[in-house]
């Protein structure tokens, strides 16, 4: 073999070993699962909502909100990080700019995608004043629509989708009654499969669906119970809603290519969490008193965040959040999350 040759088929050979190496270390960098997306797409509620929401409205506008993370109120309902942030995170990700900060921003085209999720909202109206999931995926529509992604873009995204209760809460205040709650949850349960799959019909690749978390572990029914017990009437309506959620995503599977649509079991996860007082990893803190929030009012009349018209607060909040699995009566604390998230990555994979 001449030189020229020899060293041509050096380089080739240099060459292809980095080519095999690079993915090699991409496959690693993303734990090894076959989806690798370049946008996160958020649609839902407080769970996974990172800014939406605006100060005249919102609690999570106010301090103590946001103390771990990024050190003051952001907009998340939390401490510090949420769900959405982990998941970016595990996707190899940035968390996606909150839509109402792009649309003050103006970035012709998001790199890590767009958060649509508002904070109080659900699958139909609730008392907040803000867009509801619809409402949410027409925002979506219309800047594909628009061109602000390619189609590229879309396809080679994922969808995050959480439906934490608000639609139940709602139903509950406007004095629905016991024997016409299977009936709502049934209806509420039919929208999700709707908004499903018209979310994978704009041309997300796959859609990530949150199942419903244990309710009546939430503070705010605990709370009677001096945060010993959950409430069982309320758990048992969640398996209903999370059994059927199940069967319309398993449906949703068979009729589509490829099985775009898949659940995150967030109800065991919280669940276990509960009845473990924390985390299974040996290094993470323990959460001695899961049922009790580390922020709540002074009274009922009082929640987190809380301050009265001299701007004397008027809420307790614990030492150290990192010891709570619930920030206020119904979000979890960041490190709550971050447990949840840890928790889930068996179910993740999967993905």
């Amino acid at each position: 073999m001449d030189s020229k040759k020899l060293l041509f088929s050096l380089i080739f050979s240099l060459s292809l070993f980095s080519l095999l190496l690079g993915q090699g270390s991409a496959r690693y960098h993303h734990r090894h699962f076959h989806l690798r997306p370049t946008r996160l797409f958020v649609f839902g509620d407080s769970y996974v909502d990172t800014g939406n929401i605006n100060v005249n409205t919102s609690s999570a506008r106010n301090i103590p909100y946001g103390i771990t993370f990024p050190g003051v109120p952001s907009g998340r309902l939390s401490d510090g990080r949420v769900l959405t942030d982990y998941l970016a995170r595990y996707f190899g990700l940035k968390s996606p700019v909150p839509f109402t900060t792009w649309q003050n921003v103006g970035v012709k085209r998001p790199r890590n995608g767009i958060n649509f999720a508002f904070g109080g909202t659900g699958i139909f109206d609730t008392s907040f004043p803000f867009p509801n999931m619809t409402t949410q995926i027409n925002f979506f529509q219309k800047l594909i629509a628009n061109s602000i992604f390619t189609l590229n873009d879309i396809h080679s995204s994922i969808a995050l989708v959480s439906v934490s209760g608000n639609d139940y809460s709602f139903y509950q205040a406007t004095n629905g009654s016991m024997e016409g709650f299977k009936p709502f949850i049934v209806s509420v349960v039919n929208q999700i499969a709707i908004n499903l799959k018209r979310i994978h019909g704009l041309g997300v690749r796959k859609v990530v669906m949150m199942g419903l978390g244990p309710l009546g572990c939430l503070p705010e029914l605990t709370a009677a119970s001096s945060f010993s017990k959950c409430n069982a009437t309320m758990d048992s309506l969640v398996e209903f809603h999370n059994a059927l959620l199940k069967q319309a995503v398993e449906k949703l599977n068979k009729e589509t290519k490829g099985s775009p649509f898949f659940i995150l079991d967030i109800y065991g996860t919280l669940l276990s969490i509960i009845q473990n007082k924390g985390s299974p990893y040996k290094a993470r803190p323990r959460f001695e008193t899961p049922l009790k929030p580390c922020c709540f009012g002074v009274s009922s009349e009082f929640s987190c965040g809380s301050v009265d018209k001299k701007g004397n607060k008027k809420y307790t909040l614990c030492k150290d959040p990192k010891l709570a699995l619930f920030w206020d009566s119904v979000h979890p604390t960041q490190e709550g999350w971050f447990v949840a998230f840890r928790s889930l990555g068996s179910n993740l994979k999967k993905l």
